[in-house]
């Protein structure tokens, strides 16, 4: 019996067949789990992550306490969209990591949307 982790493992592997970040137009990676939310601006060509941002961090930390909600995602969308600005990215391609565009996932690129990123 596969597991619903296993299953969007596969639909991940799907997605990444079509989605591949560039220099020019570098690929936003979520991943995330029941605590915390996770993105991250990669260039595939060079296999480099040029901009991330999580549930985790200390300054995310002082003004929400949980990461696993929408107000979360929203929160990890903004601060992700500014730190890819101040580096100089504009434009970028979505991959929602094998999850549904819904809820938290949604949040988070709304909020990247919001924030100036283009996708």
């Amino acid at each position: 019996m596969e597991s619903s982790n296993d299953k969007r493992v596969r639909r991940k592997a799907r997605i990444r067949k079509k989605v591949n970040g560039t220099a020019e137009r570098p690929r936003l990676s979520v991943f995330r789990t029941a605590n915390h939310i996770y993105a991250q601006v990669v260039d595939d060509e060079s296999g480099r992550t040029l901009v991330a941002a999580d549930s985790r961090s200390k300054e995310f930390r002082a003004t929400n306490p949980t990461g696993g909600n929408v107000a979360a995602a929203t929160a990890v969308g903004t601060v992700l969209a500014q730190r890819a600005k101040a580096a100089g990215l504009s434009q970028v391609v979505f991959d929602r990591g094998g999850y549904q565009y819904h809820g938290r996932v949604k949040a988070l690129a709304d909020a990247a949307r919001a924030g100036g990123l283009v996708f």
